[in-house]
């Protein structure tokens, strides 16, 4: 599809919303779930991130956004209790969630979930209309400049496929970054999901959209108050008080 088509369809689709929502909608969220066979997910044991940003030079190495924007990054926090601080890593993606807000809202059916819980857009469907980039909660997506249409993280569907890591994973330094079947009890990252089933923690636990990226080593001030683009520092007490923004 050309790109003046693509522009096309957006206002279209703009002008159309109210009506295309309601069947889409149900087209869309009755897609098959991964309620069997693979169900991919992603643990990120955030004691081992050193903040390196491997794996955003690896995911835009592997998937060409335009300059600028990212499928995934590492956003950097100091955090301070008393008279202590210390730095904390808090990798981001698209969380793949179970229930994701973002294709609902879709008025071409362009975002869709994969038997294995991927969630994709099709590039071809997309109008770039933007209505799941405001819908994500996790500020995970992104209009791609180049193809004006969504973009995100895809958890490397095209490497998993050829049964390959996903490029973070697999420049990851620390070994920080797990990824794997959840409905295998027999996974890694089943097993340390389990061992560790009293510290995993999700971002925006609030937004009931059951996300797949699991954190190890996150304190309770981060779940509710992170934004998708955190300045490269930000100083907060252990209970989330912003003191100050700085770079």
């Amino acid at each position: 599809m050309d790109k003046s088509k693509r522009q096309l369809l957006g206002q279209i689709a703009a002008i159309s919303a109210g009506a295309a929502f309601l069947p889409v909608a149900q087209a869309s969220t009755s897609k098959p779930k991964a309620t069997s066979g693979k169900r991919y997910g992603m643990l990120i044991d955030l004691r081992r991130c050193v903040g390196c940003q491997a794996c955003t030079v690896a995911c835009t190495i592997e998937n060409q956004p335009p300059l600028g924007q990212f499928r995934t990054t590492v956003n950097q926090y100091e955090v301070t209790q008393g008279q202590e601080s210390a730095f904390m890593m808090l990798p981001r993606l698209c969380n793949h969630c179970e229930n994701p807000p973002c294709i609902p809202v879709c008025p071409t059916g362009a975002t869709f979930q994969r038997q294995d819980g991927i969630v994709v857009v099709d590039s071809h469907w997309c109008v770039g209309c933007g209505y799941c980039v405001q819908a994500c909660p996790y500020d995970a997506r992104f209009i791609n400049h180049d193809t004006n249409t969504a973009d995100k993280c895809t958890f490397c569907a095209h490497r998993l496929e050829a049964g390959l890591l996903p490029a973070c994973v697999e420049t990851c330094v620390g070994e920080a970054r797990i990824i794997g079947d959840l409905n295998d009890p027999g996974s890694q990252i089943s097993r340390m999901l389990a061992e560790h089933r009293d510290e995993i923690k999700v971002l925006k636990p609030s937004a009931e959209t059951s996300p797949c990226v699991f954190y190890l080593g996150m304190t309770a001030a981060f779940e509710e108050r992170i934004r998708g683009e955190a300045p490269v520092r930000s100083l907060m007490t252990a209970t989330g008080e912003e003191l100050h923004h700085g770079h």
